[in-house]
């Protein structure tokens, strides 16, 4: 079921419900990866919701079904960077998915997220974090790209210091599509990125003690999955992200794809339905 939402700026964004509030035993917000439309965890999404969820995907702003329709051919002018995203649209959709599990009857219900690459990113940055109960990401790491996969290190070099300057300001906003990389972003999810790419710290170069402490608070349950071929995220960066959940109850697994009975997971394989067999009940059955 589609449904729409605002943030606490009045932005409206889009998303789509699986499973039925009344009879969910929890709820599941599942946050994308960067420039992923929420589409693509439709498989996953229903599967969860056939095992007893209420789940909503969603996103963020400027993608997918949440891009305004006058903004359909660019982002020029959308005012956004990853901060808005996890403050704004995040925490938005979360307040969503609970007042939705609320209105049938039983707060109580634990909501759970599960962030992909970026999604599992900005979990710290979320004001309204002590709703989620328990928290998986699925390959997320610093993305510091002297710590990329190394097949990967080539292509960041030429994305961060050549495409990405003359880009931003030649069009207002990263026009992805076009060039077929990554998708269309706003101007300062980009900008952001890219800062946060370039440091030796990510996110935190940028954010300092502060946001360390932001990121240290949070004493949830925290699932870190991971993959062995995974062609953006190193072990390092994998666990350079996860080391800014200090505060957490953290568990890492860092899975070959040949002791799931798969031939390749890397970074996006993990939603694909191929693996509904193999991993999606391991996540599940944690998640419990």
């Amino acid at each position: 079921m589609q449904t729409t939402f605002s943030a606490a700026d009045g932005f409206t964004l889009r998303g789509e419900f699986h499973g039925d509030a009344a009879l969910a035993k929890g709820g599941v917000l599942i946050a994308p990866a960067m420039g992923v439309n929420q589409r693509y965890y439709a498989d996953f999404s229903r599967w969860l919701a056939d095992r007893g969820y209420l789940v909503l995907s969603f996103d963020y702003r400027g993608v997918g079904v949440s891009r305004p329709e006058e903004m359909k051919h660019s982002l020029r002018g959308l005012n956004a960077n990853v901060h808005t995203w996890a403050k704004y649209d995040a925490a938005a959709a979360v307040e969503h998915l609970h007042h939705n599990l609320a209105a049938s009857g039983d707060s109580e219900r634990p909501v759970h997220w599960v962030g992909h690459s970026l999604g599992g990113q900005i979990l710290g940055l979320l004001p309204n974090h002590a709703r989620i109960n328990r928290a998986v990401t699925v390959g997320a790491g610093s993305g510091y790209w002297r710590e990329n996969a190394s097949a990967l290190r080539t292509y960041v070099w030429w994305l961060w210091y050549v495409l990405v300057p003359v880009c931003l300001p030649l069009f207002g906003y990263f026009p992805g599509q076009r060039l077929r990389k990554v998708g269309d972003l706003p101007r300062g999810v980009m900008a952001q990125w890219r800062r946060w790419c370039l440091h030796r710290d990510y996110m935190m170069g940028e954010g300092g003690c502060e946001l360390r402490r932001q990121y240290a608070a949070l004493t949830l349950p925290l699932l870190s999955v991971s993959f062995t071929d995974d062609e953006f995220m190193s072990k390092r960066n994998i666990e350079s992200l996860h080391s800014f959940y200090s505060g957490t109850q953290l568990e890492m697994w860092r899975i070959r794809p040949e002791d799931t009975g798969q031939k390749r997971v890397g970074h996006f394989g993990f939603f694909r339905s191929r693996c509904q067999s193999s991993l999606w009940p391991r996540v599940v059955n944690w998640l419990v």
